[in-house]
């Protein structure tokens, strides 16, 4: 819509030299607001920004609802065009921001992904313990999973930071917060094997003498490296499931809480500033209780 280019070049400009902003990310910005003036095209409507009132938007909604688009993508493309009136408003091209009183649409709530029991026993079990890295990957899997942690906190996990006797381990988590979480049996078991017999003879390269888990080569594993691991056991134990190291972390949460352990307690374990972030793991356990009662219940046979 030609009344709309000087409009739109300018917003790009501003996105590119003041914002800044990746190629990509301009142009999703700038497929926002085209959207839009498809929709006022579609309706006969030729007018310049400075024009447009809020029921304006609210039939554009309609209409890219109509479209089948996804609320998470409409909820995109308001935020691009509550942009683009910051813009205009900024550059004094219009007096009034009608995208103001917009509500995006609400996303729904989505579950993360997380493993059974027996799933991570299967996982864990295709290990070829043979191999001096296997046993390693033991360790390391047994202490994603026993501990809740974030694959960052595994691979940046320090040999001073095991507190063996006092059942601790110390990790440092977003924004270098430290935290001391518990660490069960198993995981310790696993650590100290690998501690006693395979990391003595790494070559270590210096600065990597207190990472816990190495490479062959002596130095710190990657998140890529984690990530690799786990979905080669994926593959080979035939989960479908969508998994990745933080799935550990859900697994680890969703099953304390299935087990009755207390909200605060596991907000503490998993380090979220929020107990609304760790509320996501209550939204399971209903699930799973919900589904059990489908299941089990004799009405529902």
């Amino acid at each position: 819509m030609s009344i709309w280019n000087s409009y739109i070049n300018g917003f790009k400009a501003y996105l590119q030299l003041e914002k800044s902003l990746s190629a990509n990310s301009v142009d999703a910005y700038l497929h926002d607001v085209t959207k839009l003036t498809q929709f006022m095209e579609s309706i006969g409507l030729n007018v310049g920004p400075d024009k447009l009132e809020l029921f304006h938007f609210q039939l554009f909604l309609k209409w890219i609802t109509e479209l089948g688009m996804t609320s998470s993508s409409q909820a995109r493309v308001i935020s691009g065009l509550k942009a683009f009136y910051r813009y205009l408003l900024l550059e004094n091209m219009v007096s009034a921001d009608p995208t103001a009183n917009i509500d995006s649409p609400r996303k729904g709530l989505k579950l993360p992904v997380t493993l059974s029991v027996g799933e991570i026993d299967q996982l864990i079990g295709r290990l070829d313990l043979s191999k001096p890295e296997e046993k390693r990957n033991k360790a390391m899997l047994e202490t994603l999973y026993g501990c809740g942690l974030r694959v960052s906190e595994l691979i940046n996990l320090k040999i001073s930071n095991l507190f063996f006797q006092e059942g601790f381990i110390k990790v440092t988590g977003k924004g270098d917060k430290e935290r001391l979480v518990p660490i069960g049996g198993v995981a310790r078991k696993e650590i100290l094997f690998y501690l006693a017999n395979l990391r003595p003879g790494i070559p270590v390269k210096k600065g990597q003498e207190d990472v816990l888990f190495l490479n062959r080569r002596g130095k710190g594993l990657s998140r890529e490296m984690v990530f690799t691991i786990i979905k080669r056991l994926a593959t080979q134990t035939g989960i479908k499931k969508k998994i990745s190291p933080h799935t550990f972390r859900h697994s680890f949460a969703t099953h304390l809480v299935e087990g009755g352990a207390d909200l605060r307690a596991v907000q503490e374990m998993l380090g979220h500033e929020s107990i609304t972030t760790t509320e996501i793991y209550t939204h399971l356990d209903r699930d799973y209780l919900r589904s059990t009662v489908i299941q089990f219940h004799p009405r529902n046979k």
